[in-house]
């Protein structure tokens, strides 16, 4: 039985996994941020958050771990982006 309990918090221990990158766009939006002001935060290029952020370029794990955390706090600050993706994207205009 510990065998299976070790297996599940391995498992558990995880990083969790970033939401779809159309997600991602609006979580920032709704926080009123721009992706260079991001980027500068995480001490990367512009270019390189942007591809985070569509998902054509995964972050290294000391910034996924970081950016994992900022997705998922600005997904309890703003629930409505997540539940209702065409209220955000009428309000992105």
């Amino acid at each position: 039985m510990s065998d299976l309990l070790d297996a599940v918090d391995a498992l558990l221990a995880r990083p969790a996994t970033m939401p779809p990158p159309d997600v991602r766009a609006r979580l920032r939006k709704a926080d009123g941020l721009t992706q260079e002001e991001v980027a500068e935060v995480f001490g990367v290029t512009r270019v390189a958050f942007h591809r985070w952020e569509t998902g054509t370029a995964k972050p290294r794990r000391r910034h996924l771990e970081a950016y994992v955390r900022l997705l998922e706090g600005w997904a309890d600050k703003h629930p409505e982006v997540v539940s209702n993706p065409e209220l955000t994207q009428r309000e992105a205009g």
